[in-house]
């Protein structure tokens, strides 16, 4: 009875050991699969790795998405340095992004405000002038969200906006969003 008992605990054990490795695996799996993506033109999630908690540079509302745009540290440093205002261009390395949510009204605040309700996107820009020398020295992807499924990917097109619509803002090295005053 006791051998019984032993084994029965062994094979309890074992497949404790078995099934929680393949959830830690499914978990880190699902953490890869977002960083193992590229774009259409090469550009890597994985490079942008902690943009979850870079530093806020502005925030946008159109009809149908809030946007927020953040910047790593080179970004940000160079901002506080006066570019693009002080002619000169952000330096390679930087990159910026812009996280987008489908808006909703809130239902909790004692007045009409909009708050993110659905993530959808993220666009990104790297500026690298050697690997980019067509479009000012910027890369643009975009890679979408999916609720139902929790994944993100890469999208095909053009890279939403990209290239075509930053030339409007050529004079300020391609970005839209000055690094607002707090």
């Amino acid at each position: 009875m006791q051998r019984k008992s032993k084994l029965t605990i062994a094979a309890a054990s074992t497949a404790l050991a078995v099934f929680g490795g393949a959830a830690v695996y499914a978990q880190d799996k699902g953490a890869q699969d977002k960083y193992s993506l590229k774009s259409p033109d090469g550009i890597a999630f994985s490079d942008f790795k902690g943009y979850e908690d870079w530093a806020v540079v502005s925030s946008a509302r159109t009809d149908e998405v809030l946007k927020v745009i953040v910047a790593d540290p080179t970004m940000i440093a160079a901002y506080k340095a006066g570019i693009p205002g002080n002619d000169h261009p952000f330096p390679d390395g930087a990159k910026i992004a812009k996280l987008q949510w489908k808006p909703k009204k809130s239902t909790e605040a004692p007045f009409v405000v909009d708050v993110p309700d659905v993530f959808t996107q993220v666009f990104i820009m790297e500026k690298d002038a050697k690997r980019f020398p067509q479009s000012g020295g910027w890369g643009y992807a975009l890679f979408n969200y999916e609720p139902a499924s929790d994944t993100f990917t890469a999208d095909a097109s053009p890279a939403d906006c990209g290239h075509g619509c930053h030339v409007a803002v050529k004079a300020k090295d391609y970005i839209f969003h000055p690094y607002q005053k707090r």
